[in-house]
């Protein structure tokens, strides 16, 4: 009894910071949830426009998770593209989380694999602005894994019910991909890079990256977005050892 007694403020204490911290990455996820909302109402809305069922779009989203690969793949169901080819272009879409998690292995190794699998699906580039941010910027002896999965919950939760309100707008409101409501992700986009434009090699990175996109959107399969991904990444290590900055 005694030892039980003296572990449960122990315990009591674990789980309170735990919650905490689950709640304050939902909160800092809020303002980005605001941007991918309507991003999500009009896949619901595409989706049953291209031929998928209300069970195989919520399918999509429960299971594949990934908004841009999302809207890449309808389309291509919408044209009748053979499945290997969907696969493949989804897939280089979506090796911009190979970088994600390059930056994220310091401390997704310091965790078990129980919470990897997990946090590693619902990576995604909301999540990856506001959980490596707590990473790098706070307290390096603390857990953050329960900061990271409010923010990926908060996502992919979102997420979901996005889709069914879309599932169920269109049937109603079948122009509703004409009002607009598109520009709110590029405009999240932006706010989330603001925050990091810190120094010289941030901004090159992002300029670098940005022209290259602009050029390149053309290529098939949308190549131009890693072009533009490696060469924002060279233009800004170049800058930073030019210039002999801090990372």
């Amino acid at each position: 009894m005694a030892q039980v007694l003296t572990r449960s403020p122990e315990k009591l204490k674990t789980g309170s910071n735990a919650f905490k911290d689950f709640k304050e990455g939902a909160r800092d996820t809020f303002p980005l949830l605001v941007g991918a909302l309507p991003f999500g109402i009009i896949f619901g809305t595409l989706a049953a426009a291209n031929g998928l069922s209300f069970a195989a779009t919520l399918g999509m989203s429960i299971f594949v998770f990934a908004g841009s690969a999302q809207f890449i793949a309808l389309g291509m169901i919408g044209a009748g593209t053979a499945w290997p080819l969907i696969v493949a272009t989804t897939f280089i879409v979506n090796l911009r989380h190979m970088l994600y998690c390059a930056t994220l292995l310091p401390w997704l190794t310091k965790m078990r694999l129980k919470w990897q699998i997990p946090l590693c699906f619902w990576l995604t580039d909301e999540t990856f602005a506001v959980a490596v941010r707590r990473y790098q910027d706070g307290d390096k002896d603390h857990d953050h894994r329960w900061y990271h999965l409010g923010s990926s919950l908060a996502m992919y939760s979102n997420w979901l019910a996005c889709t069914y309100i879309g599932l169920a707008a269109g049937q109603r409101f079948p122009q509703i991909t004409e009002y607009g409501l598109d520009f709110a992700m590029p405009a999240t986009f932006i706010g989330m890079l603001i925050p990091y434009l810190k120094n010289r090699a941030m901004w090159a990175a992002v300029l670098i990256s940005g022209l290259v996109s602009i050029l390149a959107f053309t290529m098939p399969h949308k190549l131009g977005l890693m072009c533009a991904a490696f060469a924002g990444i060279a233009g800004g290590i170049f800058v930073e050892s030019k210039f002999k900055e801090d990372k």
